[in-house]
């Protein structure tokens, strides 16, 4: 019993008999054939009809969670990453209340026929005009003419402006 003491080797050694320790097993995950896609057709998997967050809405569930949190007395551990996560969450959230972002919402609501996705992406890039919309979300190329897209974005970015002066 040389390399063994109590069925394990020492060391990593070999026994005495020059027998190999048994490789590890190595698990292998089988691969879904599923392409993601945000591009011209919105291909997203198991997301496709999934509710999709706007900077603005994550925001405020987080802030809501971590407020709950504090009421009932939870101590919430203040982590590295979750600071920097709601440091992003602030600087890139257009909407910053419930109201505001209810309101932009209801013009979003105006047009049924966009996916979430893009009611999310639009909420959260809030882009100028309808060429620049259509370049960050392709998607939106086959579902909303060029002139409506500007009408829409006109009406998101003057609320904009208004939640901003408030």
């Amino acid at each position: 019993m040389s390399g063994r003491q109590n069925g394990t080797t020492n060391g990593g050694a070999s026994s005495s008999r020059g027998e190999l320790p048994p490789a590890p097993t190595i698990r292998t995950r089988e691969r879904i054939n599923i392409e993601e896609e945000a591009g011209q057709e919105l291909r997203l998997g198991d997301f496709q009809h999934v509710h999709c967050l706007s900077m603005s809405e994550a925001r405020l569930i987080t802030d809501a969670i971590f407020d709950q949190r504090k009421k009932s007395g939870r101590k919430v551990t203040q982590t590295e990453s979750l600071t920097k996560m709601q440091d992003y969450m602030d600087t890139y959230a257009r909407f910053k209340s419930q109201p505001a972002l209810d309101e932009f919402e209801a013009l979003l609501n105006q047009h049924p026929d966009l996916e979430s996705f893009e009611r999310s992406q639009l909420t959260t890039l809030c882009p100028g005009d309808a060429d620049e919309a259509k370049t960050l979300i392709p998607s939106l190329a086959s579902k909303i003419d060029d002139g409506v897209l500007n009408d829409l974005l006109a009406q998101i970015n003057a609320h904009r402006r208004a939640v901003f002066v408030d």
